[in-house]
């Protein structure tokens, strides 16, 4: 079943917003553009939103859908399933939903998560996969130092997400808090996320059961890893990029994939889709063809 979302989404023109009930969940997802379909799947501490810079240059070219996974935005936040596989799997039934049966599929952050086990565990509907900051959990995961160091990322939400019940107390109402810091502090251009964006995400992080489903992302890493282990090297192309993290790239799919193209961008933080969309844009078009 399919039904539109509610009007408090953010509106982008020539997009189009729906929901679908799919693995028993329900996911909300945005469309727009003609061709292939190319899959944008959106990380922490964002939503679809993220990617409103790009997906009007990528919607010229393919069929766009921008998915907020399972416990993001207004999809919504069961009690389980943060695997990164039963997430992953969510995106294959909506793509069923939609009578797609291959596309390409680009992700960031925890999308960049769903969108390598979506690959690893459907590479029959895989066209080609690209990923940035950073990748898959995988065992590097468990070598995060808990001390910050001098020239690296300090990954300290890493920790404080794994905690049950305390981030939810803490961040009610404050959730602006949070997102203001790491923008400024993940960014090289803190302004390149608007006060347009830094409401919506905060507003859509301040619903009911959105910090438990966020934390949840983190908490299932043990598990991911433990599949992650279970996992074929894919054998289909893969785009992988970095800003801020592009050091963890490297080692999260090495001995993963059998055809990879690394690109840093060295003048960027964390968040690629908003601080360097051009050029992002520009990669993707060429990695997709």
């Amino acid at each position: 079943m399919t039904t539109p979302a509610p009007t408090a989404e953010p509106s982008l023109q020539g997009f189009e917003h729906h929901y679908a009930e799919v693995n028993g969940t329900r996911l909300h997802y945005v469309t727009g553009g003609q061709g292939e379909p190319l899959v944008l799947l959106p990380g922490w501490p964002q939503t679809w939103w993220q990617f409103h810079k790009i997906m009007p240059a990528l919607a010229a070219r393919y069929r766009v859908i921008a998915v907020d996974v399972r416990g993001m935005g207004t999809s919504a936040k069961p009690d389980t399933g943060y695997d990164k596989k039963t997430m992953a799997r969510d995106v294959y039934e909506l793509l069923r939903h939609l009578g797609h049966e291959k596309v390409n599929i680009a992700g960031e952050d925890i999308g960049a998560m769903v969108a390598f086990a979506f690959a690893a565990n459907h590479p029959e509907a895989t066209k080609k996969l690209a990923l940035w900051e950073v990748g898959h959990p995988g065992e590097i995961f468990h070598e995060l130092r808990m001390l910050s160091q001098p020239g690296r990322p300090h990954l300290w939400w890493f920790a404080f997400n794994q905690v049950d019940d305390l981030p939810e107390k803490l961040l009610a109402g404050r959730y602006r808090l949070l997102l203001d810091y790491l923008i400024e502090n993940e960014t090289r251009d803190p302004d390149a996320i608007d006060e347009t964006s830094r409401r919506i995400f905060a507003a859509a992080y301040e619903q009911p059961g959105a910090v438990r489903a966020s934390n949840a992302w983190y908490q299932t890493f043990g598990q991911d890893i433990e599949d992650a282990r279970t996992y074929a090297p894919l054998r289909m192309p893969v785009l992988a990029m970095g800003g801020l993290n592009f050091d963890f790239v490297h080692p999260l799919l090495d001995g993963k994939a059998t055809d990879v193209r690394y690109v840093e961008f060295k003048d960027a933080g964390h968040y690629l889709s908003q601080e360097k969309p051009e050029k992002l844009t520009a990669e993707l078009t060429q990695f997709f063809g």
